[in-house]
C-alpha cells in the first residue's frame, strides 16, 4: 500500500475517517467500512485495489434518520493487512481523536479527497453559494486541511472546536470552494461518483456582478503581538503595523485578558 500512488492514498484517508479497525483475541480481528448502499462500487474499487480475500454485503436497518436504510459493508480480515494499515496510520478502535496524516511521502490531495469523502460535504449552499466542507474530531486533520487549502486558495482558516460537540467544522464557500474542490476531484481519480459530481457542478457558478469580494482577513503574527505589548499604545502601533487602531485596541484587549495566548517568549 504506497501512499504515493493515488489510489491507495485515497483509500487510505477515506478508511480513516470512515473505516474501523477491531481488534479480538489472539490474531482474530477485522477492518470494517459501512456506507450507503448507493456508493458500493467504491468498496468495490478497494476490494480489487486489496490483494487479500475480502467480501461485500449489503444490510437494512432502521435508523435514526430513516425507518429503512440500505447500507454496503466492506469485512477484511488479514492480519497482514490489518497490521499494515495500523502501522500508517489507522488505529485500533475509537480514532475520530487521534488519527492524523500519514508520516513520510504520500499524494496530498488524494489523501484529502478520501478524507472528505468520508466525513465531509460538497454541494451549493440555500444561497447557491459553492461550498466544500469537512467535519472532524481530530486536530491533526483539521490543521492539514487548513494549511493545504492555504497553498490552493490563498485563504487562511483558524481551527477552533464548537462549543456544542468539540468537533471542528473547516468551511469554504464560494471561488475558494471552487479552487479546491477542482484541485481535490481531478478528471479520472478515485472518489464517491456523487460527490465527484457535485465537485464538478461547483465550476458552473459565477459570482453576481453586485456581489462584493470581501478581503481575506489579515492574520495577526507573533512578530506583530510583540510589537502591540512592547509599544503598549493604539496609535503608535497602528502606525507601525500599517493596521486601524481599532484592530489593534482589540488584539492587545485580548492578550491582556487571555482570549488569545501570549506570543512566545512573553
Amino acid at each position: 500500500m504506497d501512499l504515493m500512488v493515488p489510489k491507495y492514498a485515497y483509500m487510505f484517508g477515506f478508511l480513516q475517517a470512515d473505516g474501523h479497525l477491531y481488534q479480538g483475541a489472539g490474531r482474530k480481528g477485522r477492518l470494517s467500512v459501512e456506507i450507503n448502499a448507493r456508493d458500493v462500487d467504491l468498496l468495490h474499487a478497494f476490494r480489487k485495489l486489496t490483494p487479500y480475500y475480502s467480501r461485500i454485503a449489503e444490510r437494512t436497518r432502521s435508523t435514526n434518520f430513516a425507518e429503512t436504510h440500505r447500507s454496503a459493508v466492506w469485512t477484511l480480515c488479514s492480519l497482514e493487512a490489518r497490521t499494515k494499515l495500523n502501522e500508517l496510520g489507522l488505529p485500533y478502535g475509537r480514532k475520530s481523536k487521534t488519527i492524523s496524516p500519514p508520516d513520510g511521502h504520500f499524494s496530498e490531495r488524494d489523501y484529502l479527497r478520501g478524507v472528505i469523502d468520508a466525513d465531509g460535504s460538497l454541494g451549493h449552499t440555500k444561497q447557491g453559494w459553492p461550498f466544500i466542507a469537512l467535519t472532524t474530531a481530530s486536530t491533526a486533520i483539521g490543521a492539514y486541511l487548513c494549511c493545504y487549502a492555504q497553498q490552493v486558495t490563498g485563504a487562511g482558516r483558524t481551527l477552533k472546536r464548537n462549543t456544542r460537540d468539540g468537533i471542528y467544522n473547516v468551511l469554504y464557500t464560494k471561488e475558494n470552494a471552487q479552487r479546491l474542490a477542482a484541485d481535490l476531484y481531478y478528471e479520472g481519480c478515485l472518489a464517491l461518483q456523487r460527490k465527484k459530481t457535485a465537485a464538478d457542478s461547483l465550476s458552473m457558478w459565477v459570482r453576481p456582478a453586485d456581489m462584493r469580494v470581501a478581503p481575506e482577513r489579515r492574520r495577526w503574527a507573533a512578530w506583530e503581538d510583540h510589537v502591540l505589548l512592547r509599544l503598549n499604545n493604539d496609535t503608535a502601533a497602528a502606525e507601525q503595523l500599517k493596521r486601524t487602531e481599532k484592530s489593534c485596541s482589540i488584539r492587545l484587549w485580548r492578550l491582556r485578558t487571555g482570549r488569545v495566548p501570549m506570543p512566545s517568549g512573553q
